[in-house]
């Protein structure tokens, strides 16, 4: 399983949708299983949540510097 395509996957929909968003960080676990339409083992779905997680906190990261950024 390719986990970085589904960390992706899940990454789109969660900032596309806010909903989703919201049920993310209520569910994190069922959220992700609920968009890639499987019920994966424990330890997979969870380094998935992670790398979601990792991705969005990098994504808002870069938009917060990208802002400061533009101040100079």
């Amino acid at each position: 399983m390719d986990i970085k395509g589904k960390v992706d996957e899940v990454v789109k929909k969660v900032q596309s949708d806010p909903s989703v968003a919201k049920n993310f960080e209520k569910e994190p676990v069922k959220t992700v299983e609920g968009i890639i339409g499987v019920d994966l083992p424990d330890d997979v779905i969870n380094n998935v949540v992670d790398g979601v997680k990792a991705k969005i906190s990098a994504d808002k990261a870069g938009g917060i510097v990208d802002k400061i950024k533009g101040l100079f």
